[in-house]
């Protein structure tokens, strides 16, 4: 929860400005997103989870980092079409602030298509930290995480309750994070009704 809403207020700072201002912010933005993502993201967790010390909360701030390019055009493409209502002209020709029209009154009705990747990014974040933590970075060695589970069932063949517990609660928790997304989908989009 804590890597999605940084990669979340990532995500809705950034793509408010692109989106409302477009022109030349909107261009640099663009590039920057292009950039970002150009770079793949495992290579940025595990050389941070290198320079840093471990902790469990340095992950989910370096997975949180990492990760909120992801969606952020589809999130973009939204707050253009939205810029594009009236509500948004009337906003503005009463002297409303640009942040008070971004958040007040754009981001309540582009907010659909940034709550359904938040419920996958939280399943794609519990598998990078299980990833993270079986490879034995970015985690102490006291802390117990399912990743750290699995690691210690490779020494140890002969308990398969070691494997099976934490890969089966792995299992469980991205499946309903996943189903949670598409019930999220299937509730707030307006062309499924």
């Amino acid at each position: 929860m804590v890597s999605v809403s940084i990669a979340m207020d990532i995500r809705l700072i950034l793509v408010a400005l692109a989106g409302y201002f477009g022109g030349w912010v909107d261009l640099a933005l663009s590039r920057v997103f292009e950039l970002w993502q150009a770079i793949p993201s495992i290579y940025l967790i595990l050389t941070a989870a290198a320079f840093f010390p471990p902790s469990l909360f340095t992950i989910m701030v370096i997975i949180g980092l990492t990760s909120w390019v992801g969606i952020a055009r589809l999130t973009r493409s939204q707050f253009l079409q939205v810029r594009a209502y009236d509500y948004v002209s009337a906003a503005a020709g009463l002297g409303y602030s640009s942040p008070r029209i971004m958040f007040v009154h754009m981001l309540p009705n582009a907010i659909a298509p940034i709550l359904i990747p938040a419920a996958f990014g939280v399943a794609g974040a519990i598998m990078a930290e299980s990833g993270l933590s079986f490879l034995g970075i970015g985690v102490p060695a006291e802390s117990i995480t399912w990743g750290s589970l699995l690691a210690g069932a490779r020494s140890n063949t002969s308990a398969w309750w070691l494997v099976v517990v934490p890969g089966a609660a792995i299992f469980v928790t991205v499946t309903m994070f996943n189903l949670l997304g598409d019930g999220l989908r299937d509730a707030l989009d307006p062309k499924m009704k």
